[in-house]
């Protein structure tokens, strides 16, 4: 697909959101199935960084084009070694909502755990919405004075979505082929959590940041783990950066980790970056990776880390989520 067909899908996606968008609803308060930070790298956490492509492509398929089209390649397909065992292509009518019975949207806003984020999460298909076999989820700032955010009536609305008691896995590999959305503030993420975030809290239950990127460094990618101890801006985190002068909004990409006992690898589009092991935690603190995560999706703007949009972003912005697949290691591996 050009760059100029590209172009028309996503106005045609536009056009659809505007025409299903709902405005007017009172304000509710914050209420998430999934409490936890989006905290994300700095300067002061523990870093690996890769500018340039590498030469170990793990387990990955081809890296994909940065077309906008869905992929119709088979889910399972180029990864030997790997069973699929839990996959959403977004494959549903044009204008549908979200298939319930994997996730869940979370909705309000409260800072979302002191990142002083300034999106209020909406239901329904507002803000997520299938369309041309993406999942696209929009940031918006039309219709957002109707909502109550923490800092007074919201600026911004978006989505944020997780498959919590629907489905959650240790262990395995986790992928999505994604086109970000741009500008400063922006801050999208494809993440996965504890699974015992209810008992233990955050960040006792543990997260890996798959995917993370702000508008302030738009070719890089972030992979990031936080755990009791080492959280926050204290998070073990790596980068990878585009070395051709593009932005990762500029097309798809495939982020993934593959998660094994004691091994946590990060690639992005086939190239491994980061590796971590219990090595890496800091002295006195715990590996917490040894039981089921779920997965999230979400697009957050403003916060500490990214900063708020200013002048020179355009809303609306959106995220195009192609697929999200976790696969589990064949017993015979591979």
């Amino acid at each position: 697909m050009t760059r100029r067909t590209q172009r028309l899908v996503l106005a045609f996606v536009l056009g659809a959101l505007s025409a299903l968008a709902i405005y007017g609803c009172s304000g509710r308060g914050a209420s998430s199935t999934a409490a936890g930070a989006d905290a994300g790298a700095d300067a002061n956490a523990t870093s690996v960084t890769t500018v340039v492509a590498g030469e170990d492509s793990g387990s990955n398929a081809p890296p994909p084009d940065d077309a906008g089209a869905p992929t119709d390649a088979a889910p399972d397909s180029g990864l030997p070694g790997w069973t699929l065992v839990w996959s959403d292509e977004f494959n549903g009518p044009d204008g549908s909502a979200v298939d319930t019975t994997y996730w869940t949207q979370e909705t309000g806003n409260a800072g979302w755990d002191d990142n002083h984020e300034l999106e209020y999460y909406t239901p329904g298909t507002d803000n997520a919405v299938v369309a041309g076999g993406n999942l696209v989820i929009t940031a918006q700032s039309a219709g957002a004075s109707a909502y109550t955010c923490e800092y007074g009536a919201c600026q911004y609305t978006s989505a944020r979505m997780n498959t919590s008691g629907k489905f959650q896995q240790a262990y395995g590999r986790f992928e999505s082929r994604i086109l970000l959305p741009s500008g400063q503030g922006m801050w999208p993420a494809f993440w996965v959590l504890g699974d015992n975030i209810g008992t233990v809290g955050w960040p006792q239950c543990g997260e890996i940041d798959i995917m993370e990127n702000i508008g302030s460094t738009p070719s890089t990618n972030y992979g990031s783990m936080h755990g009791p101890g080492y959280s926050g801006a204290q998070d073990l985190t790596g980068s990878y950066s585009l070395s051709d002068g593009g932005t990762l909004s500029d097309g798809f990409h495939v982020y993934a980790v593959e998660w094994a006992p004691e091994v946590v690898r990060f690639y992005f589009d086939g190239v491994s970056y980061e590796t971590r092991t219990p090595a890496d935690v800091p002295d006195g603190d715990v590996w917490v990776y040894d039981h089921p995560f779920f997965v999230i999706l979400n697009v957050a703007v403003g916060g500490y880390w990214p900063g708020n949009p200013d002048s020179t972003t355009q809303f609306p912005q959106t995220m195009l989520v192609d697929y999200v697949r976790v696969y589990a290691q064949s017993e015979d591996g591979g």
